[in-house]
């Protein structure tokens, strides 16, 4: 039985929400000091990216016990994301809620959002 993987799916005009591991080491000026994580995730992304799919990612980043830590912000992963795609990459302050809702509307082919910490909210502790 063939297993269908990412290679398999056009993705075209698709919104695909991708729970990604961005949980990455950074340094007292929240600086990433080893974006492997990052990296791993690329083909994935690109393949999406390239089909003209919608890329809404989500992660978490640390142990902030269910509530907003500006030091575990998911912000500088999305900076280097963008980066490492040579594309911006949109940020959404929440991983909920009326804005998170709203940019991924506004998403066009091709864009990736990368949304806040998921472990900002209590429920993902």
């Amino acid at each position: 039985m063939h297993k269908v993987s990412v290679a398999d799916i056009n993705f075209r005009g698709q919104k695909v929400l991708l729970r990604v591991d961005f949980n990455v080491p950074l340094d007292d000026k929240q600086r990433i000091t080893d974006d492997r994580r990052i990296r791993e995730a690329l083909p994935t992304i690109k393949k999406i990216m390239s089909d003209g799919g919608r890329v809404i990612a989500c992660s978490h980043l640390g142990r902030p016990g269910g509530k907003p830590v500006p030091e575990m912000s998911l912000r500088p992963v999305a900076t280097r994301l963008g980066e490492l795609l040579g594309k911006n990459v949109l940020f959404a302050e929440d991983c909920v809620g009326p804005e998170a809702a709203n940019m991924v509307g506004r998403m066009q082919n091709g864009d990736v959002l990368l949304l806040e910490n998921l472990r900002f909210h209590k429920a993902e502790e």
